[in-house]
């Protein structure tokens, strides 16, 4: 007898997806609720999130927007409060601040790490408890990046970040298996999107970037569709504590 292909369909949970006024978070929102979740869409932006949930809404799916400033922990824990628990979190906001080390002031690594990183950790913290409290089985997605398994010029502050919340990843799955809550980052290369395009008008930096993808190409948010939907899914439901790493090939090296 043949097994069975684990379902990618997410009906009857609920998802949240933070930074998901447009790029990747808003792909994400697009994928989990194409895949029959319920989705709140998170962002500071409530005009971005509207936008998205209605759009969401027009093709079918269930999404909702509201508005959340993740670096605002008072926010963060009244927002939590105030829901139901999710099956699913995806933590995608974040930034970036590339400039030359020396060239690093306080402010600036504060405004890095503490969206990044700090964020991450408390959003997280509440809404695995509220899962943890409700009995819930399930998936915790971090948008990680190829610059938490490498390093590059220029890039000192988002480097840090990301490889630290791939330690993050990993402590925190092996605390959260016992309540069969599963953490996994997606860790993409450049991806284009309206935040990054800018970046791209500069030919040299484009070669260098295209220099080291060895696809050939720059990442399109449909890239990490299925990544998603993968690791929300039961479809991996032996995954937790891993980094799935979609850079066209940058780290094969």
């Amino acid at each position: 007898m043949l097994p069975t292909t684990p379902s990618f369909r997410l009906d009857g949970r609920r998802a949240l997806v933070t930074g998901a006024g447009r790029g990747i978070g808003l792909a994400l929102a697009a994928a989990l609720a194409e895949g029959g979740a319920e989705v709140v869409l998170a962002a500071r932006s409530a005009q971005e999130i509207e936008g998205g949930a209605k759009a969401i809404r027009a093709k079918g799916g269930h999404a909702r927007a509201v508005q959340l400033d993740v670096s605002n922990l008072q926010a963060v824990s009244d927002f939590f409060d105030a829901q139901p628990a999710f099956h699913i979190l995806v933590n995608n906001a974040g930034t970036n601040r590339p400039m030359p080390m020396h060239d690093v002031t306080p402010e600036d690594y504060d405004a890095v790490l503490s969206l990044n990183l700090k964020a991450v950790f408390f959003v997280t913290q509440h809404c695995s408890r509220r899962m943890i409290e409700a009995g819930i089985a399930g998936g915790i997605i971090h948008i990680g990046s190829q610059m938490g398994h490498v390093g590059a010029s220029n890039r000192t502050l988002y480097c840090a970040s990301k490889w630290g919340l791939e330690g993050f990843n990993k402590a925190m799955a092996i605390e959260l298996a016992p309540h069969n809550i599963r953490s996994n980052i997606i860790a993409p290369t450049f991806i284009e999107t309206p935040l990054t395009k800018p970046f791209f008008e500069n030919a040299d930096f484009r070669a260098e970037v295209l220099g080291k993808i060895k696809l050939g190409r720059l990442g399109m948010v449909n890239d990490l569709m299925g990544a998603v939907l993968y690791l929300a899914s039961d479809a991996s439901a032996l995954a937790t504590g891993t980094s799935m790493l979609i850079d066209g090939g940058w780290t094969a090296d």
